[in-house]
């Protein structure tokens, strides 16, 4: 499933903050600039839900038994591959919208809260609470409220979070994704008559996309991308012989 992310809490104006929501003013003229600069889905995101269609994928194939598999198998098959993957993604898809309009409504109390907060150590400790520890550590007194007197300072309404455009869209993208990397797994027994030979071929091609998939978490985390992407081949066989097992 997607996972919930958001900007930070703390932003220098000339440092990109590695925190986690940008509560700082901002000005009306300068939305636009900044939304049009953040991505839809990260790379996690992205990655992350072609491993999850591919994993549903593998699930079919490798159900499918290659000594007794007739063309009505095999199309029902493939029916349910596609038809699970499409499930997944529509349900992926909401869930990151939710996720999105949950996570911009808790900023969103937040802000206020440290709007309305009497006590400068109280607003404090509210802004403190949005900070990962190993940020929070190289945080002096002095920048943590000076962020807190700027939030108590703004004057102007805060219009309550909605759903947005962009928010639609990586609903979209995520369903795509999701559907999309079933396609390249389930094309082999489209094409090719024998079912062992479409097995294998299909088991290559998932065993390649999920390679590269792990190579390209690899690189993006910083941590060597071929041995990742051997450790996310071996997940994903291994994840898919875990959901036969269950009955997947």
């Amino acid at each position: 499933m997607s996972r919930l992310p958001g900007p930070s809490i703390f932003a220098p104006p000339s440092t990109p903050s590695p925190l986690l929501i940008d509560l700082t003013p901002t000005s009306a003229d300068q939305l636009p600039q900044k939304r049009k600069s953040e991505r839809i889905l990260d790379p996690l995101d992205r990655i992350s839900e072609i491993i999850f269609g591919l994993i549903m994928a593998l699930s079919f194939t490798g159900s499918l038994s290659v000594a007794s598999a007739g063309r009505g198998e095999v199309r029902t098959m493939l029916i349910g591959a596609l038809g699970c993957n499409t499930a997944w993604g529509i349900v992926d898809g909401v869930m990151f919208v939710l996720g999105k309009l949950l996570r911009r409504n808790r900023l969103w109390i937040q802000r206020l809260a440290v709007r309305s907060a009497t006590d400068p150590v109280h607003g404090r400790r509210i802004l403190m609470d949005e900070i990962s520890p190993e940020f929070a550590a190289h945080l002096l007194p002095s920048e943590l409220e000076r962020v807190r007197a700027a939030i108590a300072a703004e004057s102007h309404v805060l219009p309550k979070p909605g759903i947005t455009g962009r928010d639609l869209l990586g609903a979209v993208a995520v369903f795509l994704l999701c559907f999309l990397s079933t396609l390249p797994v389930a094309l082999p027994f489209a094409l090719i008559s024998d079912p062992a030979r479409a097995v294998r071929t299909s088991n290559v091609i998932a065993m390649g996309m999920l390679f590269l998939a792990g190579h390209r978490l690899g690189k993006f985390a910083g941590i060597a991308p071929w041995k990742f992407g051997f450790v996310m081949l071996l997940l994903g066989v291994l994840l898919v012989l875990v959901t036969l097992a269950l009955g997947g």
